[in-house]
């Protein structure tokens, strides 16, 4: 495993087409340029990144992402839905970019590429992530305590939150698949 410190990014923007929810939100700025945000985060942030996004936005991201980009998923047992959605939406993908390669073979953690979270309840904002998701991808990007991680949404600041736990070790670790 590589000791050398990354620099990471976390981006957890507004969805396509529903930055709506958010209007509300001191930081608003309407609509996300997406194509715009793939480009910083491959210019600004080689060592590693993470993209939240929603499932039908897959075909517009994924030919604007580098060769090696993984889909990973966020399955969501309890989550909220429209009467009129069917079938429902009960995962997420999260676009992983880069990170530190890891052996689980020479002592490392296993990561699967999905994680069963329920989605978070009162957070002051649609669309915040539970703490384990955030550990769950911290734990995919190969993170130490001495990284870098960049939050470009901060939104509620649970993401920074659930860093300063993490590379403390202020934290019961229960990432599971």
């Amino acid at each position: 495993m590589s000791t050398e410190r990354m620099r990471v990014a976390y981006a957890d923007p507004p969805y396509i087409g529903l930055a709506r929810y958010y209007r509300d939100h001191p930081d608003y700025g309407g609509e996300v340029d997406h194509a715009a945000l793939i480009e910083r985060l491959l210019a600004e942030f080689a060592d590693g990144w993470v993209l939240h996004c929603h499932s039908n936005a897959l075909r517009t991201l994924l030919p604007l992402c580098p060769e090696q980009v993984r889909v990973l998923a966020w399955l969501k047992p309890f989550c909220s839905w429209k009467p009129d959605s069917n079938p429902v939406y009960t995962w997420e993908p999260v676009l992983l970019v880069g990170g530190r390669a890891r052996s689980y073979r020479r002592g490392g953690t296993t990561v699967r590429d999905h994680l069963s979270e329920s989605m978070a309840m009162r957070r002051g904002l649609v669309g915040a992530k539970p703490e384990a998701v955030c550990f769950w991808l911290f734990e995919a990007l190969g993170l130490t305590g001495d990284d870098e991680l960049v939050d470009l949404y901060p939104g509620t600041g649970g993401v920074t939150r659930a860093w300063e736990r993490w590379r403390t070790g202020m934290f019961t670790r229960r990432v599971r698949g």
